[in-house]
């Protein structure tokens, strides 16, 4: 814990270069009435928190304006304290009493004034202090706090009010500001990964964790700009489908990680200098390049919302970032293969998943080195309840598992027998192409006990275009079975793993012998 510090010595160190904002802080959010909530929390004693300070001898590339004022530059060879935790707080209070800058003519309604107002309640609920335009201050019931810090302004200010009650209760309200003490906690380090740790432990009180400004403040900001590399990256991969991997930060970083430092945590990246990233980055673009081409050549991923976890491209483009002018012998393929499926029907990477993605990533380099790596050993235990229990849903990973592994036999148009064209229809997650074999209105017909599986199980579920949709409508199977193409109908039943007995309109039969069937070719792709 450091010393507290007074509002004066606040205001000052900030005009001095001494506090500031650094880079990878959000924006100054709060509006004119939280500020002047925090006054009136001052003014009545309520707690309002502490301050904390991140002190360093080292100046960073970016900083921040502090709302809507520039800094001056702090003085040579100072330990400079870059705010970690109260940087609304901090703003509010430095940009209420300090008079010496102007704010930014591109920013005029960044701050409005805080005034005491002598005619609000006397109530623990309302605040006493408000924000006003200039042509809103009534003269003679609102005080500017401005002014407590400035002692021939305050005389001026005082000696416009009317009365003896108003000075008395003015100057008390001048002298609580005079002796508050703010809290505040200082932590001095110039180890970078611990910075890091602090910094995500203290937002992960409330405040979104920006890991991505953080890093790039500290390494690529003067002589690389990493954000626009990555848009960049969003623009190439767009056409594939892989835009929004340009777009996820997070992501991103951790597959920068992966492919530079063979550790897909983003402070790994934290020591490496810009001209490093700036001269290996192609390394990066090829890498995930070569990942997004192996997942849509071998796995039918045509969008990113279509991989069961986007977490899944970090070992992948770990894989690729070596031998990058080599193709990748079949042993190895096979292994990721293996890897992938496994990874995708195991759930790997739910909950906590980045101790697995750090191991995978390992084995992924060890894949590619050396030829053999325990990758694909992931171990199993699947069986048809996967398809049973779990309902149908685009945007979960079971489901997600589903239509790859149903694109993986080719599938075919229900009724026509043509052969879908995945290019097309899984190029858009909002397309509607995955629909009911047994419909929802025929089952729900049925009065089935509650015991039987939902109607919306995953082994309900297969490929069938919208038109074709419309067409079965609510009818019995082996009603729609007659609009088939009898000459398809093997191949039909055969790429959508449909058991014989489909259409004989046995739900119970057909949905526990289709889950079956899924979950011998799951088993299939997990052990080829």
């Amino acid at each position: 814990m450091g010393e507290p510090l007074s509002i004066q010595r606040i205001v000052d160190r900030v005009l001095l270069g001494e506090i500031r904002v650094p880079g990878f802080q959000r924006h100054f959010v709060w509006q004119p009435e939280q500020a002047a909530l925090l006054m009136d929390s001052i003014y009545k004693g309520y707690p309002f928190g502490s301050l904390l300070l991140w002190r360093t001898s080292t100046v960073l590339k970016t900083e921040k304006a502090l709302g809507g004022f520039e800094l001056p530059k702090p003085a040579k060879d100072y330990p400079i304290d870059y705010v970690l935790d109260g940087q609304q707080r901090i703003t509010s209070i430095f940009a209420t009493f300090q008079r010496q800058l102007e704010a930014r003519k591109e920013d005029p309604e960044v701050w409005l004034p805080i005034y005491y107002d002598f005619q609000s309640q006397d109530d623990p609920q309302v605040s006493r202090f408000v924000a006003l335009q200039r042509d809103d201050v009534v003269p003679g019931q609102h005080f500017p706090l401005r002014s407590f810090f400035a002692p021939v302004e305050f005389a001026k200010e005082t000696a416009a009010l009317s009365n003896d009650s108003k000075l008395s209760e003015i100057a008390a309200v001048h002298q609580t500001f005079l002796s508050t003490l703010i809290p505040v906690q200082t932590f001095e380090s110039e180890d970078r990964k611990s910075v890091a740790i602090v910094f995500e432990r203290v937002n992960r009180l409330g405040v979104e964790l920006d890991m991505f400004q953080l890093l790039t403040a500290w390494t690529w900001s003067d002589e690389f700009d990493l954000q626009q590399q990555f848009e960049e990256l969003s623009e190439e991969f767009e056409d594939f489908g892989f835009g929004e991997v340009g777009a996820d930060n997070d992501l991103m970083l951790r597959c920068c990680a992966a492919i530079l430092v063979g550790d897909p945590d983003p402070t790994s990246l934290i020591n490496i200098n810009g001209s490093t990233v700036r001269a290996q980055f192609e390394e990066v673009r090829k890498a995930l390049r070569l990942a997004i081409d192996f997942l849509r050549r071998n796995l039918h991923v045509r969008h990113l919302k279509y991989l069961p976890y986007s977490a899944l491209l970090v070992p992948l483009s770990a894989y690729f970032s070596l031998k990058q002018s080599s193709s990748v012998p079949d042993a190895e393929r096979r292994v990721l293969l293996r890897w992938f499926w496994r990874a995708a029907f195991t759930h790997r990477y739910s909950g906590n998943p980045y101790r697995n993605v750090r191991s995978d990533v390992e084995e992924a380099i060890a894949l590619r080195r050396n030829g053999h790596s325990e990758l694909g050993q992931i171990k199993i235990n699947f069986d048809p309840g996967f398809f049973l229990d779990n309902i149908f849903s685009a945007r979960t990973v079971a489901s997600r598992s589903l239509i790859l592994l149903l694109a993986s036999k080719n599938p075919r148009s229900f009724l026509s027998g043509e052969r879908i064209d995945l290019d097309e229809v899984l190029s858009e997650p909002n397309r509607k192409e995955f629909h009911h074999i047994y419909p929802k209105k025929y089952v729900a017909d049925l009065e089935l006990p509650a015991m039987s599986p939902s109607v919306n199980c995953l082994a309900n579920i297969a490929f069938i275009g919208r038109a074709d949709n419309r067409d079965i409508s609510a009818k019995a199977p082996s009603v729609y079975r007659r609009d088939m193409n009898d000459a398809s109908i093997d191949e039909i039943t055969e790429a959508a793993l449909l058991p014989k007995q489909t259409f004989d309109d046995d739900w119970d039969l057909f949905i526990n012998l289709r889950a079956s069937l899924l979950t011998t070719h799951a088993r299939e792709l997990m052990n080829a």
